[in-house]
C-alpha cells in the first residue's frame, strides 16, 4: 500500500468523523428559536385550560417544531379571582434575549421586550414555523394576539364586573381578553394602543366565533422561559 493511499484514505476518515460530530452537535443542540406566535388555538377560544394549559399547548408546538429541549410558558396575564392572586405575564417569560424562527433577536431582556426598541413586529413575530402570520389588511386578520396585559407586560386589571383575561383563560363565552396587535396596525382611535403588540383592545367575547370578530384567532406569544 502506497503511503499516498495511506494518508488519502485517513484524510477521508478524518472529514467523515467531522461531518458526523457536527451533526450529532446540531441535533442535540436543537432548534435555537426561543420566542414565537402560536400558529393555531388549541380549539376553544378564549378557554386554553388557563395558564397551564397555554403553557402546555406552547411546549407542544415547540417540540413540533424542534424546540421542545426548552421550557416554554405562554405570554398571559391572569387577574386576581377565587382566592387566587393575580399574575403578570412579564414575570413568567424568563430573562431573555429570545429569537425567533429565523434567528432574529426580537428582545434582549424583559425590560427591552416592554420598551420602543422590541421587535416584535408582523416581520419578526414569527409562528413556530417560521411564517408569517397574516394582519391588518391581509385577507385574513390574525392580528389580535391573546395576553390580558397593559403594554408593560402587568395584568390588565379589570373594572369589576369586567373581564380581561377571559376567566383567566378558561371561558369560550362571553367575557373579553386584551389583545395586542402584532403587525401594530388597526382600526382602534388610540394611536398607540393600535400600534401595541401587547395591550391593544379587548374582544367582544371568548368564543371562537367571537374573537374572529375583532380579529383574533386567539392566538398566543410563546416564550422559552430558559
Amino acid at each position: 500500500m502506497s503511503r499516498r493511499f495511506v494518508l488519502y484514505t485517513g484524510a477521508a476518515v478524518a472529514a467523515a468523523a467531522l461531518i458526523v460530530g457536527c451533526g450529532a452537535m446540531g441535533s442535540s443542540g436543537g432548534n435555537p428559536m426561543s420566542f414565537f406566535i402560536t400558529s393555531a388555538n388549541p380549539g376553544k377560544g378564549g378557554d386554553l385550560g388557563g395558564v397551564a394549559g397555554a403553557d402546555r399547548f406552547c411546549q407542544s408546538l415547540a417540540t413540533s417544531a424542534g424546540a421542545g429541549n426548552k421550557t416554554w410558558h405562554a405570554y398571559l396575564s391572569t387577574a386576581a379571582m377565587n382566592g387566587q392572586p393575580a399574575a403578570n405575564a412579564r414575570d413568567r417569560i424568563g430573562t431573555g434575549p429570545w429569537t425567533n424562527a429565523k434567528g432574529v433577536v426580537v428582545a434582549t431582556s424583559v425590560a427591552d421586550l416592554h420598551s420602543a426598541n422590541a421587535k416584535v413586529g408582523k416581520d419578526t413575530s414569527l409562528n413556530e414555523k417560521g411564517e408569517v402570520v397574516s394582519g391588518f389588511g391581509d385577507a385574513v386578520n390574525r392580528h389580535d394576539i391573546l395576553t390580558g396585559s397593559r403594554p408593560d407586560g402587568t395584568v390588565a386589571v379589570p373594572d369589576p364586573g369586567k373581564d380581561t383575561t377571559c376567566g383567566n383563560w378558561t371561558r369560550s363565552d362571553g367575557g373579553s381578553a386584551i389583545v395586542g396587535h402584532h403587525d401594530h396596525k388597526g382600526t382602534n382611535p388610540d394611536p398607540v394602543a393600535n400600534a401595541s403588540w401587547n395591550s391593544s383592545h379587548g374582544t367582544r367575547g371568548c368564543s371562537v366565533d367571537q374573537l374572529k370578530m375583532s380579529g383574533s384567532a386567539g392566538l398566543m406569544y410563546c416564550f422559552a422561559v430558559n
